[in-house]
């Protein structure tokens, strides 16, 4: 004699839930976003789940199971009618945005892919920066960069783009290939740092770092002309609006920057910074003016 089986006529959201092979806690979401209709409770106050409930579980389940959102999933239950709860649900409508979210992420990951694979080649964090930037350091030996120097050409090319940065990798490379001015680059960095809240802007020693600010980048400025790297930045820009099309929203304003990114430079080292520029653009004036 066979035992008989009588399936029950409604189920508890446990039972729901492990028939459908998701979660009581997942059940309860489509209830709040209105992708699944709440049922009735019974005399216990827990929810009941008939056999149009259970169908329609198990089509979410189907659809999520494709990569259909749960928003789409709404608009095909939507045009197929809650009424038609018991029939499969319309998917035709989403099955083309479907096609173009994971073509999408599709390209997401191969930019993805390619960014790690170029992090692995250069072998540091300089890798996270625009091939622009990277093709101009390649030569350096590993651990020729500061960290400094990194961290200022993360924010140039924030502000000024893959160009900027590519343009100012000129100066790191100067300091890389020679010790004199990466030391004399520490002290003055060091001295400057050392202009705190405590120093007055009238401070004498203010003016004095900035003139020797002034001859340092002078210093620097001779040392990229004896290397041929003014005319490779010369090059970069002939063919930079060939190979970088796309990045044209990684930029911002100069403006714009100064007033998102924060420096705690107190107001006698800002002034130490705007006069060894001044100082810096008069002493390239007088050089132009005496090679012309």
């Amino acid at each position: 004699m066979y035992p008989s089986l009588t399936p029950p006529r409604q189920v508890k959201i446990g039972d729901a839930a492990a028939f459908a092979g998701i979660t009581p806690r997942a059940i309860r979401h489509y209830h709040q976003i209105g992708l699944l209709p709440e049922p009735e409770r019974g005399g216990d106050g827990r929810r009941r789940y008939r056999y149009d409930d259970m169908i329609r579980l198990l089509w979410i389940r189907k659809m999520a199971d494709a990569g259909i959102s749960l928003d789409d999933m709404r608009a095909a239950f939507s045009e197929a009618g809650d009424e038609a709860m018991d029939h499969a649900p319309d998917i035709e409508s989403v099955l083309s945005r479907l096609e173009e979210t994971l073509a999408a992420q599709e390209a997401g990951i191969k930019r993805r892919r390619a960014a790690v694979q170029r992090l692995q080649a250069v072998g540091s964090p300089l890798g996270l920066l625009s091939e622009l930037v990277t093709d101009r350091l390649s030569q350096l030996p590993p651990g020729a960069l500061c960290p400094s120097d990194l961290d200022a050409l993360l924010v140039t090319e924030r502000i000024f783009g893959p160009l900027g940065a590519a343009i100012q990798a000129s100066t790191f490379i100067a300091l890389a290939t020679h010790p004199d001015l990466r030391a004399e680059e520490d002290r003055l960095e060091a001295a400057e740092a050392a202009l705190d809240d405590g120093v007055e802007p009238d401070d004498p020693r203010v003016e004095e770092l900035a003139v020797q600010r002034c001859a340092h980048q002078m210093a620097l400025n001779q040392a990229i002309e004896a290397a041929g790297l003014d005319a490779a930045e010369e090059k970069i820009f002939e063919i930079y609006d060939a190979d970088l099309k796309g990045e044209e929203g990684t930029t911002m304003s100069a403006a714009a920057a100064i007033t998102k990114m924060p420096y705690d430079f107190s107001p006698a080292r800002m002034r130490c910074v705007e006069l060894a520029g001044r100082l810096f653009g008069e002493a390239l004036a007088d050089t132009h003016s005496a090679d012309s």
